[in-house]
């Protein structure tokens, strides 16, 4: 059980890794490869960057309960 718990909690946290990275702060996905995306002008998310935003927001929480069941589980 606690392979599996930490195996999991390494596949959530690479997940994580990868979908905050994608998240440029204050651009679009388009950012990433040199482009200028606003220039710091405040916007809400749309499509692609709502849909990266909650999953990301899913899988923190996933990896916290993870943690947190890791800790309480003995062995």
């Amino acid at each position: 059980m606690a392979v599996a718990l930490q195996i999991s909690s390494i596949v959530l946290s690479i997940a994580l890794i990868i979908l905050i990275l994608l998240q440029v702060k204050g651009g679009a996905l388009g950012s990433l490869l040199g482009g200028d995306a606003g220039g710091g002008i405040a916007r809400t998310r749309r499509g692609l960057e709502k849909t990266l935003f909650r999953i990301t927001i899913f899988l923190s929480i996933a990896f916290l309960g993870i943690a947190l069941f890791a800790v309480a589980t003995p062995g």
